[in-house]
C-alpha cells in the first residue's frame, strides 16, 4: 500500500502528499487556537510546536496537506500510520481542518477519500481521538465507525500521555453503508 498516493481527489478536496514547502501555508490553517480546543494538545497553534506536529507528518511518509480545489488554499491535513500488512490494517489519524471548514462536509469528505483507498489494501481502519474531542468522536460516528477501546497515548514531541478513544471501521461495514 502507498501511503501517500497523489490522486486523491474529488470535486471538492484534493488530499496531496505533505511537502515541507507546505509548512507556511498549512500553519495559517492551524494557527487558530480554537482550532485545537478539544484536541488533546491544546498548544498546537504555537508555531513551535505545530512545528513538530507537521515534522512527524513528514517523517511518517503518509501525510496529507488538504487542498480547498476552489481556491487552492491548504485547509487541513491527515494522514495514514500503523499500516499493518498481516493484519490488514491501517489507522487513519492527526486530522485537522482550519475553523472556516467545519460543519461544510469537509472533514467527511476527506475520511471518506481515504477510506476508499485505504479499503483497497485493508480489512480495517482504526481511528485514534482525544477522549475530549468530542467534535471528531461525533464525526467519526457518523461515518460507521463504533468506539471498541480506550488507551493512554503520548504523541510524537511529548511526554504526557493522553487519553485516547479508539474506533474502526471494517471494508464490510463501509460497504455495506456506501449500498444504502
Amino acid at each position: 500500500m502507498n501511503l501517500q498516493p497523489t490522486n486523491i481527489q474529488n470535486e471538492f478536496i484534493q488530499l496531496k502528499p505533505l511537502a515541507e514547502a507546505d509548512f507556511d501555508r498549512l500553519y495559517m490553517a492551524a494557527s487558530d487556537p480554537l482550532t485545537w480546543e478539544q484536541h488533546p494538545n491544546k498548544e498546537r497553534y504555537k508555531p513551535d510546536v505545530f512545528r513538530s506536529f507537521f515534522d512527524g507528518g513528514i517523517e511518517s511518509k503518509g501525510a496529507f496537506a488538504a487542498i480547498d480545489i476552489k481556491t487552492g488554499e491548504i485547509i487541513g491535513s491527515s494522514r495514514y500510520y500503523e499500516y499493518d500488512e498481516i493484519k490488514k490494517s491501517i489507522s487513519i489519524g492527526y486530522t485537522f481542518l482550519g475553523r472556516q471548514y467545519w460543519g461544510k462536509q469537509y472533514n467527511a469528505m476527506m475520511k471518506t477519500l481515504m477510506l476508499d483507498y485505504a479499503f483497497n489494501f485493508v480489512d480495517t481502519v482504526i481511528f485514534h481521538i482525544g477522549a475530549n474531542n468530542f467534535r471528531s468522536q461525533k464525526a467519526i460516528a457518523k461515518l460507521g465507525a463504533i468506539k471498541f477501546n480506550e488507551e493512554a497515548v503520548t504523541y510524537q514531541g511529548e511526554q504526557k500521555a493522553h487519553l485516547n478513544y479508539f474506533y474502526k471501521i471494517t471494508k464490510v461495514q463501509w460497504q455495506e453503508r456506501l449500498a444504502k
